[in-house]
């Protein structure tokens, strides 16, 4: 499951508009619309559908670990050889501290 807040952060994440989403995943705008303002929990199903969807778009949640659920975009290839670059750079893990 996946909470209003985090739906109107992935929307804004992978930059699509309320009415392309309703489109893609075929959910009523106004459904949510009400979801992610608090007013209204879609069924499971739709809540499900509208995770997909973003999902499929490049969003990727973040489940709850005590430090808050959340979203965040799916790392590029690009992004992905750089984060390994940077692991296999070597040196202490103290020297990565910034001050």
């Amino acid at each position: 499951m996946i909470t209003g807040a985090q739906c109107r952060a992935a929307r804004a994440l992978v930059e699509i508009t309320i009415g392309k989403l309703a489109n893609r995943s075929g959910i009523d705008r106004r459904a949510i619309e009400k979801f992610e303002q608090k007013l209204d929990e879609p069924t499971q199903e739709e809540v499900r559908t509208l995770r997909e969807s973003l999902e499929d778009l490049g969003a990727v949640f973040i489940d709850e670990n005590g430090g808050g659920a959340g979203v965040r975009l799916k790392f590029t290839r690009s992004d992905t050889k750089q984060i390994s670059r940077m692991v296999n750079e070597g040196g202490m893990p103290g020297m990565d501290t910034v001050p």
